[in-house]
């Protein structure tokens, strides 16, 4: 079983809990994403460095468009994990509220959320219940980006003009929404 000589450059970022994208802007992970999607002398290089990173506890998975590290969870890191969903969860709905479009491959800046945050009370509303003691929105603001950045959810394009790109990691959250499944009894339990 052949590895590609990165494997430790694609460890460093899997196994912080980051994804690779192949949308990526930056140079290095776009590279990473296609040394793992591709071959190695006629060997597949996905199939070997998951069997590779399997013997350290690691399971390589394949997203669409992106890979990621995934594990055995005790039962504390999946109440981490699912605590970090949460967040994850009211991020996407506040993003989804200020543009439906907001996914893969979409560009936006921070300054083009704050105007539409001024003319839309919901988009505000949504704004104010990810805030922590009631800091401005722009601060706010921040520290959502900054969390999706360091998730590797999305990417600061150009620092000129402040423009971020959506990453195809970004996938990732909106299949794990839709994944949870509220069944109709419990629905009816939450109060409207």
């Amino acid at each position: 079983m052949k590895v590609p000589e990165q494997t430790a450059d694609i460890f460093k970022i899997l196994s912080k809990g980051q994804f690779i994208s192949s949308n990526s802007s930056n140079k290095t992970n776009s590279d990473l994403y296609n040394t793992i999607d591709s071959e190695i002398d006629g060997e597949d290089n996905f199939k070997n460095l998951r069997e590779y990173f399997k013997q350290i506890n690691f399971i390589l998975e394949r997203g669409d468009e992106y890979f990621y590290f995934s594990r055995n969870e005790t039962k504390i890191d999946l109440e981490n994990k699912i605590e970090r969903a949460y967040k994850w969860i009211d991020m996407v709905d506040f993003l989804k509220t200020f543009n439906n479009s907001f996914s893969s491959g979409y560009r936006f800046s921070p300054s083009e959320i704050l105007v539409k945050i001024k003319l839309d009370a919901e988009l505000e509303t949504k704004l104010d219940t990810l805030s922590k003691n009631a800091e401005p929105q722009q601060d706010t603001l921040d520290r959502i980006l900054k969390t999706l950045t360091d998730d590797s959810f999305i990417e600061l394009e150009n620092e000129r003009t402040g423009q971020y790109k959506v990453l195809a990691a970004f996938k990732y959250i909106e299949q794990l929404i839709l994944t949870i499944n509220i069944s109709e009894e419990v629905q009816n339990e939450i109060p409207e």
